[in-house]
């Protein structure tokens, strides 16, 4: 069974009407938020796991660098879960689980460190980690450049009426002597801001995938399924 191709005209409309519904969506502030977010966190976890595996690994001469080890696994295991649900709540990322559902069994220590350091996304979410730091400060100047410089223009007409804005000391590509200046101004911002937020909303979806592919194993969701019928 074929399904006919989409009409271009309502494609675009399509197209059309996501882009213009940025501002009015809940999911472009909460991707806000978490693009916000990333950089301060991204910096606590380069500096809580370069100086804890650095230390651990140095130590591990003098046996007091595998408790360290040990407390550095557990907090990045930790971290990775907090990654998870943030991308979950605020970005609406459809991770798959981070481990298998639990055993019957009963697993002695040694086979849950086993089962531990065999599952990929014990690595996979330390990678993560490491990657908020590059990855969060993009985001970062990203939203403090685009949202307050679009808003600037924006608000141009209200800062010429309020005499705040010195338009003579504005090192701006086209002179603005007037109030009509200021409204083309807004105009502008107004169409920047709609093109900020869709290219913020972009970056927020390299998050989602990223969040997706490496917080998570597809394997542990299938795990997870319950069996047809039931």
């Amino acid at each position: 069974m074929t399904t006919a191709p989409r009409d271009p005209i309502t494609h675009f409309a399509d197209g059309l009407r996501h882009f213009c519904g940025a501002p009015f969506r809940l999911r472009t502030y909460t991707n806000l938020l978490y693009l916000l977010l990333a950089f301060p966190l991204g910096l606590a976890y380069f500096i809580f796991l370069s100086v804890g595996l650095t230390t651990g690994f140095g130590l591990t001469i003098v046996w007091i660098g595998l408790p360290l080890l040990a407390l550095v696994f557990a907090g990045s295991w930790a971290f990775a879960a907090f990654e998870r649900q943030a991308a979950i709540l605020l970005l609406g990322a459809e991770v798959p689980p981070m481990t298998a559902p639990p055993s019957p069994e009963a697993r002695t220590a040694w086979q849950r460190a086993g089962d531990f350091f065999s599952n990929p996304v014990t690595w996979k979410g330390m990678g993560f980690l490491l990657l908020k730091l590059p990855l969060g400060i993009v985001s970062f100047v990203a939203v403090v450049a685009l949202l307050p410089l679009s808003s600037a223009f924006l608000l141009a007409p209200l800062l010429w009426e309020m005499g705040v804005l010195d338009i003579d000391g504005l090192e701006v590509a086209f002179q603005v002597d007037s109030i009509g200046g200021a409204w083309a101004c807004a105009v502008l911002g107004l169409v920047m801001l709609f093109l900020s937020l869709n290219l913020l909303n972009a970056l927020a979806w390299v998050w989602r995938a990223t969040a997706t592919a490496l917080l998570g194993s597809d394997r542990f969701a299938m795990a997870a399924a319950p069996p047809p019928g039931r």
